[in-house]
């Protein structure tokens, strides 16, 4: 072998790490969980300092596994959720937390302390928020570092360091104090097609502190994804991961959208090239993130973006996405009263149990499309942590239809299903919110854990009436990273050059029957009651102020 690339990918719960040849063949992948505290409040929390551990763990089991000399590494990038990573000016962790432990300086993407500030910000209709689908999210940083300035300044006022998630990486490695373009554009509202912060939306939101001090907290010089930074890896990185020093660092990406570069630009079955404007990008975990392309801005409202340069130099990126996804069934499953049996049943096979649910599902149904049908009379509005597109409601919150007293597996199978088409229907309204604005894409390519599922690809088919295909790669977001790296060491061009070069589609799972698409219309149409139910619920109560005793 002539040369090997590393992608380190920071999720929720972990990191990841995978070693790809230069044709992007998989060749060994490591895992390492982190640590994350949970309080009310929707306050959730990390360590920077464990997560880079936990990093330089994956790095090297990932290593062992593959059973490479460090000399052939020759590239490596980072691609991470876009939480909030705070440092003061000495580089050390600075607390983000009420507790003021200093280990709490992440706050996670999912954490939603910041709504009001979200609310205030977008209340200014600042021209800014046009290339955000009009409102940021409170997932987003500005309505985090607002929050921080509100309630812990002493940490927002000794800061030195704002960094996104995947930058913070990227310093850490590297001491380049560089981001990225899709972190900034699409997260911090640096506006990438006019290379430029505005002075005048931190002034009009509160955060004035950015222009006095020159941008110099939050970047000041902001490179395209894959662009090497510094002089690669330093000494101490390098001993920590048990690679080379100098081994070059590409500027990184947001974890989905390292995802939809590992996805949407290969060779399909012919061998041709597809053009990434033709497929749109769905990266299902924890979260989901769905992903557009254009070769110019197309606004579409509440859907983020559009992001110049966002995911593919050159490009705009419309950015919908659904803040649980993952996580929607993983809590429909666990507070299921069959949970703790169907767990026991799963471990006795040797699976998880949502390998399990869907087997059983699978058996009785015959077929992955006609499976939906256990759903026909339960219906979940699935949305735990508000809708993020493209209704951009953050205090959405979930809505179940239908429940019965039944407390066996099967019960929980048919909750399971309906909670995979709720997901389905909210995709479903993110495509027609592309399509209405023009953006009409072909083709879903889909990753991330849950593409791995025949159901899930059915269904998505099935609902949004296109092909969902899957990339060849069991890893697109890990393929996404190691990119960067291919193109921080010159092994290939462009960004363009190396999607084209070391990825192919897989797997395609058409649209069906006629008739299934009736039944996911009709289910659709009660998936829209819901929603409208949970606004006007919310509207009822409004304003209630009863106090107790």
């Amino acid at each position: 072998m002539r040369q090997a690339f590393i992608g380190i990918d920071v999720g929720t719960s972990s990191t990841r790490a995978g070693i790809f040849d230069e044709k992007g063949a998989l060749l060994a992948t490591a895992k390492h969980p982190i640590a994350v505290w949970h309080e009310a409040g929707d306050i959730v929390e990390q360590s920077s300092s464990n997560i880079w551990d936990a990093c330089a763990a994956a790095v090297r089991g990932a290593m062992a596994e593959a059973a490479i000399s460090p000399d052939i590494v020759k590239g490596l990038g980072f691609d991470a959720t876009c939480s909030l990573v705070v440092l003061d000016r000495s580089g050390k962790p600075l607390s983000v937390s009420a507790s003021g432990d200093n280990r709490r300086n992440v706050i996670v993407w999912m954490d939603h302390r910041a709504v009001a500030e979200a609310r205030l910000i977008n209340e200014t209709q600042d021209d800014v928020l046009r290339y955000v689908g009009g409102a940021v999210s409170p997932e987003m940083e500005m309505p985090k570092l607002l929050w921080l300035k509100r309630h812990l300044r002493q940490s927002f006022d000794r800061a030195g360091h704002f960094f996104d998630l995947a930058d913070y990486l990227s310093f850490q490695a590297t001491g380049s104090l560089a981001r990225s373009t899709c972190t900034v554009t699409c997260k911090w509202n640096y506006l990438a097609h006019e290379q430029r912060w505005s002075a005048p939306y931190f002034q009009r939101i509160g955060l004035q502190e950015f222009v006095a001090d020159a941008y110099l907290r939050i970047g000041t010089t902001i490179l395209a994804p894959g662009t090497p930074l510094g002089s690669g890896l330093t000494e101490a990185a390098a001993r920590d991961f048990g690679l080379n020093p100098g081994t070059p660092v590409g500027a990184s990406l947001i974890d989905a959208h390292a995802g939809g570069l590992g996805a949407i630009g290969g060779r399909d079955g012919s061998g041709a090239t597809a053009h990434v404007c033709d497929r749109l990008a769905y990266i299902m975990g924890t979260s989901a993130c769905i992903m557009a392309t254009t070769a110019e801005p197309c606004f579409v409202p509440g859907v983020w973006g559009p992001y110049y340069s966002g995911m593919v130099p050159g490009f705009w990126l419309n950015e919908g996405g659904q803040s649980a996804a993952g996580a929607a069934i993983d809590h429909l499953v666990r507070s299921h009263p069959a949970h703790e049996e169907a767990s026991a049943a799963a471990r006795r096979e040797g699976v998880d149990i949502i390998a399990f649910i869907e087997k059983r599902v699978m058996e009785r149904a015959g077929n992955a499309s006609e499976a939906a049908l256990r759903a026909r009379d339960i219906h979940v509005l699935p949305e735990f942590l508000g809708n993020r597109s493209p209704y951009a409601d953050p205090d959405t919150r979930a809505v179940i239809a239908g429940l019965d007293l039944d407390t066996d597996i099967g019960a929980m199978e048919r909750l399971f299903v309906a909670g995979l088409c709720g997901l389905a229907y909210g995709l479903a309204d993110v495509v027609d919110a592309f399509r209405a604005q023009g953006v009409d894409s072909k083709v879903i390519v889909m990753g991330g854990g849950a593409g791995r599922s025949p159901l899930v690809r059915q269904i998505m088919a099935d609902t949004t009436g296109l092909t969902v295909a899957l990339p060849q790669t069991p890893e697109p977001v890990l393929l996404g990273a190691a990119m960067l790296g291919a193109v921080a060491a010159g092994a290939y061009a462009s960004l363009g050059q190396t999607m084209a070069a070391m990825s192919a589609l897989g797997r395609l799972t058409e649209p069906t029957t006629p008739g299934m698409a009736e039944f996911h219309r009709r289910k659709r149409e009660v998936y829209g009651l819901l929603r409208r139910l949970d606004h006007a619920s919310r509207g009822v109560m409004r304003g209630l102020d009863i106090s107790s005793g």
